[in-house]
């Protein structure tokens, strides 16, 4: 390679950080090589190369592919210092109870906010809606066979987050479980068989409350109201 190519490519690497710092969100190979004016291929390979001389160098910061995109990001090994200086760290930190909904959502997106509670076993809208805020979670559109209930899906900020490509890249539930029996229940859960079970049973039970309810009434109806304190047989004795 000539030198005048060698600074070609040095200056071509230098103008790809430079659009990387300035970018808040990851960032594709055409649309950097779009900005460049140079080919797709040979973009994706400059960065490819910028990702290896970051590694063996041991910089602070790494370049990483994540949600569809390129990104600078700091180093794992710095991530104490990193913490300890952002002091604003804390209010970022997801409650458990949105860390739980946010996994139902990820490992079974489409899904309906009647779904994460017939998981979870509580309410969540409000968890939902906090999720949505942080920019985590989205509304993905609506489900014409649940009344048009909105479907929510996981965005690229959650991506971004969590280092991941893409939620192909979420990792297998199952080898968390420690025996067989819990990682059944994991693949029932992410089937969505306990799902509908729980659903089904939520209707029956709301069929028996109204069957008891329709007993109650016909067993009074024609019955004659007596004051408080006196039966029926107090009344005969009267007569």
């Amino acid at each position: 390679m000539s030198t005048l190519s060698t600074l070609e490519v040095n200056s071509l690497k230098g103008a790809l950080e430079a659009l990387l710092l300035v970018s808040s969100d990851p960032v594709s190979a055409p649309a950097l090589a779009g900005a460049l004016d140079i080919a797709p291929g040979e973009c994706a390979s400059l960065l490819a190369e910028l990702k290896v001389e970051y590694e063996e160098a041991n910089r602070g910061f790494q370049l990483r592919e994540v949600a569809g995109g390129w990104r600078l990001f700091t180093h794992p090994a710095y991530h104490d210092v990193v913490e300890a200086y952002v002091l604003s760290w804390d209010t970022q930190k997801l409650s458990q109870a949105a860390l739980e909904t946010l996994a139902v959502i990820a490992y079974h997106q489409p899904v309906t906010r009647e779904v994460v509670k017939g998981i979870r076993g509580v309410n969540s809208d409000g968890v939902i809606a906090s999720l949505v805020d942080k920019g985590l979670v989205r509304e993905l559109g609506r489900d014409p066979e649940r009344g048009q209930a909105i479907i929510y899906g996981t965005t690229n900020a959650f991506l971004e987050k969590f280092g991941l490509r893409s939620t192909r890249d979420l990792p297998d539930l199952e080898q968390f479980a420690p025996d067989e029996q819990s990682r059944q229940f994991i693949r029932e859960r992410l089937s969505g068989r306990s799902i509908q079970s729980t659903l089904e049973e939520q209707a029956e039970d709301l069929d028996e409350e109204r069957e008891l309810l329709d007993t109650d009434v016909e067993d009074t109806d024609g019955e004659e109201l007596l004051p408080a304190g006196v039966t029926s047989e107090d009344m005969h004795d009267e007569d």
